[in-house]
């Protein structure tokens, strides 16, 4: 009997209290007709990731204007907790940018965190903005990517920094050896967002947020095809329970190799993860 195919979720978050009852995400359980729990213990997580197969998780901290949502020391907590299946992905005070570099170099270089993530609808900032190019040099230096939401935003905030073209096309242009992932796969301009994993070889789209069958024609056509390199299977979670999306995944109707590309290869080759845990 073959093993079954190893996945890889490139976009989750443990949601700590804090981060739970943040008036930012009312309109987020409105929608999903949820209720947020006083607390989720790091098992319920584990075993979410477990239950759906996942192998890897790379497991986000949140910055915003106000402060740490989720802070860096909290994911490094929820790593150590089950280290061979969390990744840490950092972020830092976007405002602050000096600052911000000295936070993800000890994010990657004392915490091993394998990424950077910052939301541009949080700080009402594209990312051309001035204040992320010192992060986009320390990423190249650092060897990781930068990983930020593409697309309309959920929360009752400004879309507009989500918007692919220009903004991101204008980072991919300046910064040629620094790898972009963008999250949310875009709507309503994914579009746009393939446009730029196919022109720049180092931007890549992950799928958190949505479920396959919501999926635009275009992304899965994308996936299917000349795009399945450039793909990275994601959940959101909590937002969605990565076993619910997976279940969708044969609607897709990929072959063999697009499929562990989408859901394992594209993203330990991103991240730099090893098959057996840890990091290159």
């Amino acid at each position: 009997m073959s093993e079954p195919q190893p996945v890889t979720d490139a976009w989750m978050q443990h949601p700590t209290p804090g981060f739970l009852q943040h008036p930012m995400f009312a309109s987020l359980l409105r929608w999903t007709r949820q209720s947020a729990p006083a607390e989720v213990p790091v098992a319920m997580t584990v075993g979410a990731m477990q239950a759906a197969g996942v192998k890897r998780a790379l497991v986000s901290a949140w910055w915003g204007p106000t402060g740490p949502i989720l802070s860096n020391d909290d994911v490094a907590a929820i790593v150590r907790a089950a280290p061979d299946l969390f990744v840490g992905v950092a972020s830092v005070d976007l405002g602050r940018p000096m600052e911000a570099v000295r936070e993800l170099r000890r994010a990657v270089g004392e915490l091993g965190f394998r990424g950077l993530r910052v939301l541009p609808w949080l700080w009402n900032a594209p990312p051309n903005d001035r204040r992320y190019y010192p992060l986009y040099v320390a990423c190249i230096e650092l060897g990781v990517p930068f990983c930020l939401q593409v697309g309309h935003t959920g929360p009752l905030c400004p879309s507009e920094p989500g918007r692919p073209i220009p903004y991101l096309d204008q980072v991919a242009l300046d910064f040629p050896e620094l790898t972009i992932v963008g999250g949310h796969i875009g709507y309503p301009w994914t579009a746009e967002m393939i446009s730029l994993a196919t022109k720049y070889e180092n931007v890549y789209i992950d799928t958190s947020a949505y479920k396959p069958k919501r999926y635009p024609p275009e992304l899965v056509q994308y996936l299917r095809g000349h795009g399945r390199r450039k793909v990275l299977f994601g959940s959101n979670y909590p937002m969605l329970m990565p076993g619910a999306c997976l279940a969708e995944l044969d609607a897709l109707e990929l072959d063999d190799e697009a499929r562990r590309l989408f859901l394992h290869d594209n993203a330990a080759r991103v991240f730099g993860l090893s098959p057996a845990g840890g990091t290159r």
